[in-house]
């Protein structure tokens, strides 16, 4: 019986990221199937609040001697932090079985250290670096199962055939990344939009710079009025990396004025679209747009 616990995640968004080699998982794993690794990816987001927790616990010790001049105090402290955190023990199971060995050897040299300051930065960069993937699995999570899969044939196809078929149905497509507070929006979006791109959704627009260190999308799509960050500084933000300096924007807006639109195309975006959008609209702007960026590049 299926897990209704797992949740659904785009293994495109994986295939284009370097931090997280799904192939390699896939290779370690000949009979993992694709929702066997879903699981996996649920059971990582759900182990991380308790071992963030015991690590930020671990890298906040006081490093003090004890009477004989050594670290042995502050180290059983450590080992009392990791001996009562299961969700430790637990990821770092998950870790083993997902191949992850650079994370494995991080939470060995933990457990192993003679405990001192260097290893209060060691786990400090632990999370960082666990709270990375975490952040990318994120990214890839799907409300809905992806459509390839209700095919029931494929119900049960390993993590490498389902990744062998993507390629060859739909091998390199241009990506899309969508910046909507609207969750309707974003799925909206992706429906209309799957079959000729691949899109990734962002509900939250704070962010954006966190996941752009780890997606390089063709076009930006952006909604302007937002909480906390709207359209215009996002332009900005895009416009600071220096890969994004010629990538297309364009404005899905519910409030169209002229000030808006001006602004708009002064800060660097490229098009407008006023909501709620026609879908054909839609799709010859971003076609018109892509195809523009194609011709520049290839100049």
């Amino acid at each position: 019986m299926e897990d209704k616990s797992t949740g659904y995640y785009d293994i495109p968004t994986f295939l284009k990221q370097g931090d997280f080699d799904v192939r390699a998982i896939a290779a370690a794993n000949p009979s993992l199937t694709v929702l066997g690794f879903f699981s996996m990816l649920s059971e990582f987001i759900g182990l991380m609040p308790n071992v963030t927790r015991a690590l930020i616990q671990l890298s906040t010790v006081e490093a003090k001697k004890d009477d004989f001049g050594n670290y042995q105090v502050l180290r059983d402290n450590a080992d009392k932090a990791i001996v009562h955190n299961k969700g430790i023990k637990d990821m770092i199971a998950l870790l083993t079985e997902m191949g992850y060995e650079k994370f494995i050897s991080g939470f060995n040299y933990i457990f192993n250290t003679a405990w001192d300051e260097e290893a209060t930065i060691y786990a400090r960069h632990l999370i960082g670096e666990l709270e990375a993937i975490r952040d990318l699995i994120n990214t890839a999570k799907r409300l809905n199962k992806p459509e390839s899969l209700y095919n029931e044939k494929n119900r049960e196809l390993s993590l490498q055939e389902y990744i062998n078929l993507l390629e060859e149905k739909y091998g390199h497509k241009p990506s899309i990344l969508a910046i909507d507070d609207s969750l309707v929006v974003l799925n909206t979006l992706s429906s209309v939009l799957k079959d000729e791109y691949e899109v990734f959704t962002l509900p939250k627009p704070t962010e954006l710079e966190k996941i752009l260190k780890r997606l390089t999308p063709d076009l930006f799509l952006l909604d302007y009025m937002m909480p906390e960050i709207d359209g215009f500084e996002l332009v900005t933000i895009i416009k600071r990396i220096e890969k994004h300096k010629d990538t297309p924007i364009i404005f899905l807006t519910s409030a169209g004025t002229i000030d808006n639109v001006t602004t708009a195309l002064a800060l660097g975006a490229s098009d407008f679209i006023v909501k709620p959008f026609d879908r054909d609209m839609l799709c010859k702007k971003i076609e018109k747009h892509i195809e523009k960026k194609k011709n520049f590049y290839f100049l």
